[in-house]
C-alpha cells in the first residue's frame, strides 16, 4: 500500500523543518567553526564544549531550555513579541529545535574543512597582495566548500530525525509540528498503526540514508577527506 496524503503531507513538512533548520544554523556553524579552527584564545575549550553540547544533553532538556527561552515572558519570547512572531507550537519552532540539535554536526564537519586548508596557499596568496578577504573568497571559501557543504547535508540529515527536543517544545500537532518522527511516535500509540509506521520509517531511512551519502561523499571531496570522517 503507498503513501496516503496525509502521510505525503507530514514528509513534506519534514523536509521544510529540515531545510528551514539547516540555514538557520549554517551562518552560525560557520562562524563557530571558523573561531574554533583558526583562533587561540582563552576559553576556547569552553567554546568548543558548549557547541557540541547538545550531542550529550538528552533532548529532552534541550527542548525544556528552549520553551523557558521563548516563552512569552523568556528573552527569545520577548524579542519575538516586539516583531509580532511567535514560534511556540508552530513549525518555526520545530525547526529551531532541529537548528540546535544539529548545529554540533555542521560545526564539526565544517571545522575539518576548515583545518584541511593548506595555510601555505593562503599566505602565498597575501605574498601577492590579496587581502584577508580576497584571500577568504577566493582560496580558502573554495578549498573549504564540499565540507561546508557536507556539513550542511549532515544537519539536514539530523533535523530529518529530531524527536526529543522538537516535541518537548513545541508538541505533537498535526500539519504544524507533526514531523516524520513525531508521527511515527504517534502512529505507534494507535491499534492498527502498524502499516503507517512501516511506511513512514521507510521513508525516514531512505532521506537519512541518501543525506548520509551525499555527506560522506562530499567530506571525501574536500581537505577534510584526509585522516578522517566526519561522523
Amino acid at each position: 500500500m503507498g503513501m496516503t496524503g496525509e502521510e505525503w503531507g507530514i514528509v513534506l513538512l519534514s523536509l521544510q523543518v529540515s531545510l528551514a533548520a539547516m540555514a538557520g544554523a549554517l551562518p552560525l556553524a560557520f562562524v563557530l567553526a571558523w573561531v574554533l579552527a583558526r583562533l587561540q584564545f582563552p576559553g576556547k575549550i569552553l567554546l568548543d564544549g558548549l557547541v557540541h553540547l547538545p550531542l550529550v544533553l538528552p533532548p529532552v532538556v534541550i527542548g525544556w531550555l528552549l520553551l523557558i527561552a521563548f516563552a512569552p515572558e523568556g528573552p527569545g519570547g520577548r524579542l519575538l513579541a516586539l516583531l509580532g512572531v511567535s514560534v511556540l507550537f508552530r513549525w518555526t519552532g520545530a525547526a529551531i529545535a532541529a537548528a540546535v540539535m544539529a548545529l554540533p554536526l555542521m560545526v564539526r564537519a565544517i571545522r575539518l574543512s576548515l583545518e584541511a586548508v593548506d595555510p601555505r596557499l593562503e599566505a602565498a596568496a597575501r605574498t601577492l597582495g590579496a587581502g584577508p578577504w580576497q584571500t577568504f573568497w577566493t582560496i580558502t571559501l573554495p578549498l573549504a566548500a564540499p565540507g561546508v557543504l557536507a556539513g550542511a547535508v549532515l544537519g539536514f540529515a539530523r533535523s530529518l530525525g529530531e524527536f526529543g527536543a522538537t516535541i518537548t517544545f513545541v508538541s505533537n500537532i498535526p500539519d504544524e509540528t507533526r514531523t516524520l518522527p513525531l508521527a511515527i511516535y504517534a502512529a505507534l500509540q494507535l491499534p492498527g498503526g502498524d502499516g503507517a509506521v512501516w511506511r513512514l520509517a521507510l521513508m525516514a531511512v531512505a532521506l537519512s540514508l541518501a543525506a548520509l551519502v551525499a555527506s560522506e561523499a562530499l567530506t571525501r571531496a574536500s581537505g577534510s577527506g584526509r585522516g578522517g570522517h566526519v561522523l
